[in-house]
């Protein structure tokens, strides 16, 4: 794959056979962004796993510290008081068979959808639509509870979900450029400590086989374990 001008002077600045501790890889992060926005910051996990069997299929959601730097837009499924408990907390759109009929229809302009598991039967109608967008309501990721309230108030507050794809890897958000590396490195840390407590018994050998940190569109940097330990 044929790389831009820009892509090219950043990768010089990365020793490709070096794993650089995490802060020294923040810093690298910073120099090799070269977009003109505030570029997503993001970790990149290839772990030992086999997604085909179940208990090595991780998924899940966590809180970040800091956040990602992004605020979703929350849709809420609910009815009656639920929804007034969502509409309360700040999501950005609340209703029942009518938004869900709306999104049936083609409207897709959230980031997260929030359901109360009396609400799944009808949004299971939808799941062709929203599964491949990964927007589907899922109890893993804490989506689908009677607690609307914190659900919304945890994606607000920075939440982020995880899953493993097909080859083993896990790709998440832990913030942007304009972060303090201090940020940063929590964010990193909160998600590596959750993803080495979820190591599956029944995988062999080492675990976490390599793990780096980029920002939009720029190289990747592996990053030293040793220095997160």
């Amino acid at each position: 794959m044929k790389r831009g001008k820009k892509y090219q002077d950043a990768a010089k600045l990365i020793d490709k056979n070096q794993k650089y501790a995490i802060e020294e890889a923040f810093d690298l992060v910073k120099k090799t962004s070269f977009v003109k926005f505030d570029a997503t910051v993001e970790a990149a996990f290839r772990l030992n796993l086999d997604p085909r069997k179940a208990e090595q299929n991780l998924r899940g959601a966590i809180v970040l510290p800091h956040g990602t730097g992004k605020v979703s837009r929350v849709a809420v499924i609910a009815q009656g008081e639920k929804a007034k408990e969502a509409e309360a907390a700040g999501a950005d759109f609340v209703g029942d068979a009518d938004l869900i009929q709306k999104i049936a229809g083609g409207w897709f302009d959230f980031d997260v959808m929030v359901a109360t598991p009396d609400m799944m039967a009808q949004l299971g109608k939808l799941g062709r639509v929203l599964g491949p967008k990964g927007l589907m309501p899922n109890p893993k990721t804490g989506t689908v509870t009677m607690d609307v309230t914190k659900a919304v108030n945890e994606i607000k507050n920075g939440k982020i979900e995880y899953r493993v794809d097909k080859v083993g890897n896990i790709h998440a958000p832990i913030g942007r450029v304009s972060f303090d590396n201090d940020k940063l490195v929590e964010n990193f840390k909160t998600l590596y400590s959750t993803l080495a407590k979820l190591k599956p018994a029944t995988v062999k050998g080492v675990y976490m086989k390599n793990v780096t940190v980029t920002s939009s569109m720029a190289p990747g940097i592996k990053v030293s374990l040793d220095s997160v330990k």
